[in-house]
């Protein structure tokens, strides 16, 4: 579809701006444009939010009818992501279809790209979905990954090359946040962890030492236009990211260039359109320091809006959601500019532990912090409740108010 044909379909008139009506803009002047998503988690809610601001009118489709996106859309669709009463219902109401997490099921994507835009595609999104077919598109980019086996049958199990071990065992398909992984230092320890997997097919990775972890948001539009946030350094816990800093200078610049050519090279290859996330190791074979520069290697990406982009919220003049409706609605993508230093604290549910918040009244006392909740009801450990970003005019001053904050927090320091 050309970028031509998704105006027509999300644009009121030629001369009008999204989600208007003649001269009169705002959500009361008439008919307006809807867009959709697939999915109602805090990404999708803040992608609604972001198109409500443009002036669109937003449905979501999600089985949860409590679901943060679903609480502030115009139209919440409660059904499940193949129900076709609800598919049918979400191309009746809307000019255009995005997602908002991975594991929506192919299928449904594919019913509704054969009647609406649908961004990403069904494709894209399938390749996200699985690890084998991921490695292989990398591969196919000329991206390094770690090296790497595929496991579906005991054969395959059998002639694991020696040298991946010790290594990482992660399940192809539905593994997120450190689930679906298990290290595995030797033979037995594989095995012992294939069959806990229950057989599934499979990823072995090389363990190999890291010196920092980082990843790369880029928007690509219907025509090939392509933009980028620069590269932000990442901390996982527990296979959890906790802590994003994103600041001119913390990496070296060589590294950001090759980070930014890889992850839009990954794009390009599958003329994917929408907001992409790719997610990079830097390996430990320069000195241990981020103006070092180690290989780097690909680590998995994400077809949507992601968490390590949440500080473009407020230290961006584009955030990354604005980025995906301008994708979808086929508007015009502009460079990004960060006009703010910025470190993005994750807020798990372990910090209302025995059913007490956590001291907002202290965290908002402190300069440059942005609160974000998601309005989840029910705070349980490793979920994700909503982020914290702190912003202010140099790297020092936002690195001591981060500690501040997660010190008032309970999150260990960084």
């Amino acid at each position: 579809m050309s970028a031509n044909e998704v105006r027509a379909a999300t644009s009121v008139g030629a001369a009008m701006l999204p989600g208007t009506t003649g001269s009169n803009a705002g959500a009361g002047s008439g008919q307006q444009t809807t867009l959709g998503v697939m999915g109602g988690g805090q990404l999708g809610r803040m992608f609604v939010q972001a198109a409500q601001a443009m002036g669109y009118f937003t449905v979501v489709l999600d089985p949860d009818v409590i679901s943060p996106a679903g609480l502030v859309s115009h139209y919440h669709i409660q059904a499940d992501y193949l129900d076709e009463q609800g598919l049918a219902q979400l191309m009746q109401r809307c000019a255009a279809i995005t997602t908002e997490f991975e594991n929506v099921p192919a299928p449904a994507l594919i019913t509704l790209g054969a009647h609406r835009p649908v961004a990403p595609s069904a494709e894209a999104v399938g390749i996200a979905q699985d690890r084998i077919k991921e490695k292989a598109h990398f591969v196919r980019c000329g991206v390094p990954v770690a090296p790497y086996a595929v496991i579906e049958t005991p054969t395959q199990l059998a002639e694991v090359a020696d040298d991946l071990l010790p290594g990482i065992l992660k399940t192809a398909r539905l593994g997120y946040d450190g689930k679906g992984q298990a290290r595995v230092n030797n033979r037995a320890e594989l095995d012992a962890a294939w069959a806990e997997m229950k057989n599934v097919a499979c990823v072995l990775e090389k363990l190999l030492p890291l010196q920092m972890e980082c990843s790369v948001i880029v928007a690509r539009g219907w025509d090939g236009a392509c933009v980028n946030f620069a590269p932000q350094l990442n901390l996982h816990r527990d296979g959890i990211l906790a802590v994003t800093q994103a600041y001119e200078g913390n990496m070296a610049p060589a590294l950001v260039q090759q980070a930014v050519k890889a992850t839009k090279s990954i794009a390009n290859e599958l003329q994917y359109v929408g907001v992409l996330c790719v997610e990079f190791f830097v390996l430990q074979d320069g000195a241990a320091a981020a103006q070092t520069l180690g290989t780097l290697i690909v680590n998995e990406m994400a077809p949507r809006p992601h968490n390590s982009g949440h500080y473009t919220l407020d230290a961006c003049d584009l955030s990354q959601f604005e980025l995906q409706v301008r994708t979808l609605a086929g508007l015009p993508l502009v460079q990004p500019r960060q006009h703010s230093p910025a470190i993005m604290l994750n807020l798990l549910g372990d910090l209302w532990a025995g059913g007490v918040s956590p001291p907002w009244h202290q965290v908002l006392a402190l300069p440059g912090a942005h609160l974000h909740l998601y309005g989840k009801l029910k705070a349980s450990k490793g979920r994700k409740m909503g982020h914290l970003t702190i912003t202010g005019a140099t790297v020092a001053e936002v690195r001591a108010t981060a500690l501040a904050a997660a010190r008032l927090l309970g999150i260990d320091p960084f």
